[in-house]
């Protein structure tokens, strides 16, 4: 009898916990679902009955969506971008915490504190001075002028994830990978880096979703059309008399398709990241 009344009072707080996870679900997949639906109908469906199952799949919002707003484009340069970006902060985000977490020496917390600096800093207040920057050295309207500010507040969270997992690394691999005679980089490359590549999940994860959809230093330091990304080739279909949602709600469609694959591919080296990352910071 005291077993079945145990198994009851455990089994009731986990009904509770998968209903309210259940509905957690919903909720945020909820309007995704009715984004993907309301796509595939007319302007006029849509302010008739916005909840109801589309009466006719309109694929010609797509393709128009597509051409007109010359998502082909924008999506390139977003991933050129966006992957630039992930590849060069990666690599010397790791670097850096690599020197932070496994180097001793007296201004590694110093160095780590400035680094967390970025991190406190909102995009706005260096709009304007990185605007006449680039100007005067001729890196506005180019992608090489978005990709680094994108990688100076790339690189403040990459090192402060990656210094944790560096620091949780043993220390008898390190030393016995001197006695061996390896050297700095054979130890920073053959041994710490893979064994840190949950974290380097994490932080690409992070990454490339923040700088994909980045709207506001894309809509002002470019203006030419041949090199806008995603986020600012969304915003043509919102005019200031007319918009076209139906053609807006497809290309939405289009620019979230990249950042879902790409977490559904890494979600379970994201999770252990995540986990491995909270107990040995």
């Amino acid at each position: 009898m005291n077993q079945t009344k145990n198994k009851k009072k455990v089994s009731v707080p986990m009904i509770l916990i998968y209903v309210f996870l259940v509905a957690m679900a919903v909720i945020y997949l909820a309007p995704l679902l009715w984004v993907f639906l309301v796509s595939f109908k007319t302007n006029a469906e849509i302010f008739t009955s916005p909840f109801s199952l589309p009466k006719e799949f309109c694929f010609e919002n797509y393709q128009v969506a597509w051409f007109a707003g010359k998502l082909g484009i924008a999506t390139l340069n977003s991933f050129i971008v966006c992957i630039v970006t992930l590849l060069v902060s990666m690599l010397i985000g790791s670097m850096v915490a690599f020197a932070i977490g496994r180097l001793h020496w007296k201004l590694a917390d110093a160095t780590l504190l400035y680094f967390l600096t970025g991190m406190m800093v909102p995009v706005h207040c260096v709009l304007i001075p990185l605007f006449t920057r680039f100007s005067k050295l001729g890196l506005s309207n180019s992608l090489l002028g978005l990709i680094l500010p994108y990688l100076t507040f790339s690189l403040p969270v990459t090192i402060y994830i990656m210094t944790g997992f560096f620091k949780g690394i043993p220390n008898e691999l390190v030393e016995s990978a001197c006695i061996d005679g390896c050297t700095i980089y054979e130890i920073f490359f053959k041994i710490c880096l893979p064994l840190s590549r949950t974290g380097l999940f994490v932080t690409g994860l992070m990454t490339f979703i923040a700088n994909w959809n980045e709207l506001l230093l894309a809509m002002v330091f470019i203006s030419d059309e041949a090199k806008k990304t995603l986020p600012v080739s969304l915003s043509k279909f919102v005019g200031p008399y007319n918009t076209n949602y139906s053609q807006m709600f497809a290309a939405i469609i289009v620019a979230i398709i990249p950042t879902i694959v790409v977490y559904c591919m890494f979600s379970n080296q994201i999770v252990d990241g995540l986990t491995a990352g909270a107990v040995k910071g």
